[in-house]
Parts: structure tokens; sequence; C-alpha cells
């Protein structure tokens, strides 16, 4: 989505004399993109609000809508493919918005020269994700264009969901004390695409973590009701653009405990490698929440009760210093101030 985990528009001319790759990566140059430019020429109440999907009231009820536009290369990797991502990354959006999703619609734009068993098991991918979260497909369109110019297929999408009347989550929510619970290990997504690339000469036994996180979001519901202050699957920018975006302009800020965050061998490996820091890299299947503390425990053990929950854990807490940063402390009372990149260091991997 144009928009996505931006918080309310600020009113400055977008002056960059071109688009680039970092203007799509989800960091500042994206914040650029749309707040200088797209943001202030659409303003509208709901959008003023908009966070993973646009949360309005429409006939006694309060409706999420989301919608979303995956351009991954390749097209199939271990864990996954566009089709599942694209599916899997709509409901995402919904759910962590506190609602149900109730319908899905899907836009392919292909290029001359796909193989049709290659689309044919893109739509099957498609399908299955649908089945799995219990979401229908309920339309869309197909475009093709000239051979070279869409990397075999791009997929738009478009969401629809019902709030829950329990789920009440804003940035505005979060307090001093509250805790910050991750569903599972970080940055698999973004160094899977990397590695299935080929364009780095290393080899590890890693996957995507492609998938739904609407048991996740409705478990902490469930369990915490009010409790949940704030929800985001940390896709683009990793869970260092979200906690950064979740308190820009706050008076609080977040502090997280760098040894709690659970950390594949393989990514860290290759992130030292790399020169490249974990909460930078993408994910596409954990859940970030802020909870009150008074829910922290309950929230934590439901999540762990789930599938591919096991390594749920609360990674920091709110805080009233540094007023509107993220901080990571280390083991040795170290701590560093993690800030948001101009771009991305792994494009194209959504």
């Amino acid at each position: 989505m144009i928009v996505e985990t931006l918080e309310t528009p600020r009113r400055g001319r977008f002056g960059d004399p071109q688009i680039e790759m970092a203007h799509g990566a989800g960091g500042k140059a994206t914040r650029r993109l749309v707040e200088g430019l797209i943001a202030p020429l659409f303003a509208n109440p709901a959008l003023a609000e908009l966070g993973d999907a646009a949360v309005f009231p429409l006939a006694g009820a309060r409706i999420a809508t989301t919608a979303d536009g995956y351009v991954v290369k390749p097209l199939r990797f271990p864990g996954g493919s566009i089709g599942e991502l694209a599916v899997n990354g709509t409901i995402n959006d919904l759910a962590v918005s506190g609602a149900r999703p109730v319908a899905l619609m899907a836009s392919l734009i292909l290029e001359a020269g796909l193989a049709g068993a290659a689309l044919e098991a893109e739509i099957e991918a498609m399908a299955a994700a649908a089945s799995r979260a219990g979401v229908p497909i309920v339309g869309g369109d197909t475009k093709v264009v000239e051979h070279g110019f869409a990397d075999g297929m791009y997929v738009t999408t478009f969401g629809v969901g019902i709030v829950d009347e329990r789920a009440l989550l804003g940035p505005d929510r979060i307090r001093a004390g509250d805790q910050v619970l991750l569903t599972g290990p970080i940055g698999d997504h973004g160094i899977t695409i990397l590695l299935a690339r080929g364009e780095l000469d290393l080899e590890a036994d890693l996957e995507s973590d492609t998938r739904s996180v609407l048991g996740f979001a409705a478990a902490l519901i469930d369990t915490a009701g009010a409790g949940v202050r704030w929800m985001r699957d940390p896709t683009r920018g990793g869970v260092a653009t979200a906690l950064n975006e979740l308190v820009r302009g706050s008076r609080l800020g977040v502090a997280i405990f760098e040894e709690r965050i659970p950390l594949r061998d393989e990514v860290r490996g290759a992130c030292e490698i790399l020169g490249l820091d974990p909460l930078h890299i993408a994910n596409e299947g954990q859940l970030l929440a802020v909870i009150s503390p008074q829910n922290a425990g309950a929230a934590l053990a439901a999540l762990r009760a789930l599938p591919g929950g096991e390594r749920a854990t609360c990674i920091g807490e709110i805080r009233e210093r540094p007023a509107g940063m993220l901080v990571a402390l280390n083991a040795y009372g170290g701590s560093r101030a993690v800030d948001v990149l101009v771009g991305d260091p792994l494009p194209r991997i959504c």
C-alpha cells in the first residue's frame, strides 16, 4: 500500500529529481515521497489515520481496507512464492489492524513469455494461502505487458475486513511501561530472497517466513482485548522501521534488548558477512505488538501456544526517554540508537 506504516502526512514538497529504488524500500526516501507528494494531494480524514490499513465506519461497523503490490524476484524462493506472499501480506495488513479479513481481490500483471506452468503454480499458491486463512479471493484483473517489462509477473491486491470491536489500536495509545512482543525470528525472508538470487557465494538452510499472522492477532485480542495497544507486521525496513515509526514524533521512545531478539544463526552469519543489521531486514510472517504490562504475560503465553509462535518473546518496552527514538541495549550495558534507513540494502523482496 502506498502509505504503509507512515503516520499523519506532513505538507512538505517532494523535491527529489527522479524516482529511485530507495523510494519503494519503506525507509526515509519512501517517507519523503508519501508525505511530500502522495498524502497531501489525497488528504482526507481516513488517510490521516492510516497505518497498514484504512479503518473507517460503515453501516454500523468499522471496516478495514488495504491494497498492496508485489514485485519479488525470483518468483519462487525457499519457503514461498510471489502468489503466496501476496495473499499472506494482504491478510496480515488487515490482521494487525484488528480486522477479520472477509474478502480479497488480486490483479495480475503478466509478462509475455511467462511459462504457463509458472503462472498455474502461482495461482495454485494464492488459492492455497487464501484457503488456509479462510478468506475468499472474489475478483481481480489481468493485464499482459511486453516481454522484458515485468520480471515474469507482478501481483497487486486489495483486501477488506471487519474490525473487532475490542481492537482499539494506534500509536497514540502506547504508554510508558508497555511491553513489546515479537512472535518469532527476524530476517528470514530478506536473507532468503538475497540467497535465492544467487548473487552471493553463501549456502544456508533457510526459508522465508511468509505466512498469515491472523491467528496471532486474534489470540492477542482474545487474550488482552483493549490491552493490545498497537500491532504491525514488520515487512519492508524490518523491526527497526516499524518501531521507529511507532514513536516518531512521540513523547515516548522504545528500548529493545538485543539478546532477547530471536534470530537464526544463518541470518546472523549472513548479516555479519554483509555488514547488515538484522533489525532492518524484512519479515513476512512475524507480528510486533505493544501490550499493556498487565496483559503482557498472558498475551505472550497465548502466542507461544500457537503453531509457529513457540519462540515468541518480549523484546523490549516503551519508555519516556529518549523520546521519539528506538534504542537497542546489549548484554554488556551498552546502547545504540537504531534509525530508519534511507533505502533498503535488499531491494525487490516483497
